[in-house]
C-alpha cells in the first residue's frame, strides 16, 4: 500500500513538471508559477485523488476478500470440527473394545429391526449372572451406533432399559459420569438419583450432580440439582439457577414453597405431602419436623423403600394383632420386599392363641382367618423341637403365603430355618421342599481339579488362562492326541472337540495325523447366527448368545449348544468371552 502511494505522488510531480514545461515552451518567457490557472490544477489534483481513492478501494476490497476467504475457512473449519465432534459423541461406553476382542464398529453392520426384536426378547427374560456379564460387555463397550432401521435415541434407550433392569447402581453412575450424558439418559439418571434417595443416601445422590459438567435440561433433574446445592450449602448457586429457571417460565408451586423454606425465606411449614415423586415426598419430610405418614395399598414401592430406610415405619411396630387390615398391608409390602420379613414375623408373635390351638395347629388353623392362620403356624414352628415336624409346619406356612400370592413374604426367614437343618436328615417326602427353598451354594465356588486322563480337563486347559506358550501347547497337544490314537478305548467327546477347534482357530498347529479324530460340523450353527458371523455383526452375535444362555448358568447348558456358541466366537475372534466360557464349561469341578 505504501509503494502505491509513493507512485501516485511521483506521478503527480511529473505531471506538474510537464505542465510547466509546456507553458515555457509555448511562451518562451519566464512565467510565475503562481499565475497558473488554478482550475486546471484543481482538475488535475481531482483526477489524481480519484485515482488514489480507487486504488485504496481496490486495496480495501482486496483486504475484504481476503477477510471473507479467511472467515469462510474458519466457518468451514468450525463445521468440520462440529462434524467430527458430532461423530465422536456417538460413542458412549465404559470399555475399550480391544480389551474384549471387539471393535468400534461392532454394531455398524447390524439391522435395527433385528436388534429391536432381540432386545425385546431379552427384556422379557431374567438373565443369569453369566448372561448379564456378557450383556454389560456388549452394551457398554465403546462403539459406533447401528444406523440401519434404528435411531440413536432408540439404541440409547435399550442401553438405559438394560441398566435399569440390571440395577447395578455403581455401574450406572460410572457410565453416566464418564460419558457426561445426563441429558441423553434422563430416565436412567432419574432412576439412579431416586434409588439413592429412596435408600436415604442423599449425599451420594447429590454428589452425582457435582460430577456433572453440563447444564441440565430435564425439569425434574434440575429441581433435584437445586435441592442438592442447598443441601451442600451452596445456596447462592442454587438461587441463581432457580431464578434463571423462573425467568424461563418454570412454575411449580409445591416445589417453590418447600425450597423457599430451605432457603430461609419463610419459616411457615407447609404440611402438604406430595407422592408425585420421591423428591417431592422427601421435601415434605425434611421441611416438617413433625412429619408423619401412613402408607396404604396405593403407596408406590419407592416411597415404601424411603419410609423403611428413614425409619418412618416405626408406627407399625406398635400395631395391634386385631388390626388385620394393616397387617395385610404389611404382608403385601413384605412380599414386594418393601418391609422387613423379620418385622412382620415379630408382629405374628403378638397374636394370642390358646394351648389347644397351639397343640393342634395343623388342624385348627383351618378355622381361622388367613392372617391368624399364618401367625398360628409360625408360632407352632418356633415351639416345635422335632426337625421333621418343624419341616412339615414350614411347608404348610409357605403354602399359606403362596395361596394368597405372597410367596416372597416368607423367603429370607424360611432360609434361616432350613439352614439349621442337616440335609441328610431330611426325609424323602420333604426333600423337594427343602432344596427348592434353601439357598444352594454357587457351583462356581467349587475348586477345579486337573484330570490328565481326559483331554478337555487336562492341564492343557491352562492355555486359555494365558499360561502356555504357543510352541509348548502345540507339542503337548500333539503328544496327547498321539496317546489317544493308540488308545482304542478313548473316544473324543464334544467338549474335546470344542477344546481342539478353539486351539486351531488360535493358530495352534495340530498334526494332520490327528485331524481326522475330530471334524467340525458347520450345520450345527443356527442359520441366523451364521449370517451374523458372515456380516461381522459382533454386537448382534453377543445378543444372540445372551438369548441362548438366558436364565441358565453356562455350566448347565448342553454340549451341543456350547459347541456352536464357541464356534461362532471363534469365527469372529472374540477370544476374551470365549475363554471365559471355556474355563467354566470344560474343567472338572469338585
Amino acid at each position: 500500500m505504501k509503494i502505491l502511494k509513493l507512485l501516485n505522488k511521483k506521478n503527480l510531480f511529473i505531471l506538474v513538471i510537464l505542465i510547466l514545461g509546456s507553458i515555457v515552451r509555448a511562451e518562451e518567457k519566464p512565467l510565475d508559477i503562481w499565475s497558473i490557472d488554478k482550475k486546471e490544477i484543481e482538475n488535475n489534483l481531482k483526477v489524481n485523488e480519484e485515482t488514489n481513492n480507487q486504488n485504496k478501494n481496490n486495496e480495501i476490497q482486496g483486504e475484504t476478500n481476503i477477510y471473507k476467504m479467511q472467515s469462510q475457512k474458519e466457518i468451514n473449519s468450525i463445521e468440520l470440527d462440529e462434524k467430527l465432534v458430532s461423530r465422536k459423541v456417538k460413542i458412549y461406553g465404559l470399555y475399550d473394545p480391544d480389551d474384549y476382542d471387539l471393535d468400534i464398529n461392532m454394531w455398524s453392520n447390524s439391522n435395527g429391526d433385528q436388534l429391536k426384536k432381540l432386545f425385546s426378547k431379552l427384556n422379557s427374560i431374567k438373565l443369569s449372572k453369566d448372561a448379564s456379564e456378557i450383556m454389560n460387555i456388549s452394551l457398554l463397550t465403546n462403539s459406533h451406533f447401528p444406523e440401519k432401521n434404528i435411531t440413536e435415541k432408540e439404541f440409547l434407550r435399550f442401553k438405559s432399559d438394560w441398566l435399569i433392569k440390571n440395577s447395578d447402581l455403581d455401574l450406572i453412575e460410572e457410565y453416566l459420569i464418564k460419558n457426561q450424558i445426563f441429558n441423553l439418559h434422563p430416565e436412567l439418571t432419574k432412576y439412579l438419583v431416586n434409588k439413592y434417595l429412596s435408600e436415604s443416601n442423599i449425599e451420594k445422590a447429590c454428589n452425582l450432580f457435582q460430577k456433572n459438567t453440563h447444564s441440565i435440561d430435564d425439569e425434574y433433574l434440575s429441581k433435584f440439582n437445586i435441592y442438592c446445592l442447598i443441601y451442600l450449602n451452596k445456596k447462592d448457586e442454587a438461587q441463581l439457577i432457580f431464578d434463571l429457571k423462573k425467568e424461563l417460565g418454570f412454575e411449580d408451586k409445591y416445589f417453590e414453597k418447600k425450597i423457599n423454606f430451605l432457603f430461609g425465606y419463610t419459616s411457615k411449614i407447609n404440611e402438604k405431602i406430595s407422592e408425585d415423586s420421591i423428591l417431592d415426598f422427601h421435601l415434605a419430610h425434611i421441611t416438617n419436623p413433625n412429619f408423619t405418614f401412613e402408607p396404604n395399598e396405593s403407596t408406590s414401592k419407592i416411597i415404601w423403600k424411603y419410609l423403611s430406610s428413614t425409619n418412618l415405619l416405626s408406627s407399625f411396630q406398635q400395631i395391634e394383632s386385631s388390626e388385620l387390615e394393616k397387617i395385610l398391608l404389611l404382608e403385601k409390602a413384605t412380599n414386594n420386599k418393601d418391609y422387613p420379613e423379620k418385622d412382620l414375623f415379630e408382629i405374628y408373635k403378638r397374636f394370642q392363641f390358646s394351648i389347644n390351638q397351639l397343640l393342634n395347629a395343623e388342624s385348627s388353623y383351618k378355622s381361622l382367618s388367613k392372617i391368624e392362620a399364618r401367625a398360628l403356624i409360625y408360632q407352632k414352628a418356633l415351639l416345635e423341637s422335632e426337625m421333621i415336624e418343624k419341616l412339615k409346619l414350614l411347608k404348610i406356612l409357605k403354602g399359606l403365603f403362596k395361596k394368597d400370592n405372597l410367596n416372597n413374604a416368607f423367603d429370607t426367614e424360611l432360609k434361616k430355618f432350613l439352614e439349621k437343618i442337616n440335609p441328610t436328615d431330611v426325609p424323602d417326602n420333604l426333600t423337594s421342599f427343602y432344596y427348592t427353598n434353601i439357598k444352594i451354594k454357587d457351583e462356581t465356588e467349587n475348586s477345579i481339579k486337573v484330570n490328565n486322563d481326559i483331554l478337555h480337563q487336562s492341564k492343557l486347559l491352562n492355555y486359555f488362562n494365558g499360561d502356555y506358550s504357543k510352541s509348548k501347547i502345540e507339542k503337548d497337544v500333539n503328544n496327547f492326541l498321539k496317546k489317544i490314537k493308540k488308545d482304542k478305548k478313548y473316544s473324543l467327546s464334544k467338549k474335546d472337540q470344542i477344546f481342539l477347534e478353539s486351539l486351531q482357530f488360535d493358530g495352534i498347529e495340530i498334526s494332520k495325523k490327528y485331524v481326522d479324530l475330530f471334524q467340525p460340523n458347520e450345520s450345527e450353527i443356527p442359520s441366523d447366527m451364521q449370517v451374523m458371523v458372515n456380516n461381522n455383526e459382533k454386537g448382534a452375535i453377543l445378543l444372540r448368545i445372551i438369548e441362548v444362555i438366558g436364565q441358565d448358568k453356562i455350566e448347565r447348558i448342553d454340549d451341543d449348544t456350547i459347541y456352536f456358541v464357541i464356534r461362532v466366537l471363534n469365527q469372529l475372534n472374540i477370544d476374551f468371552i470365549r475363554n471365559k466360557i471355556l474355563l467354566k464349561v470344560l474343567p472338572l469341578k469338585v
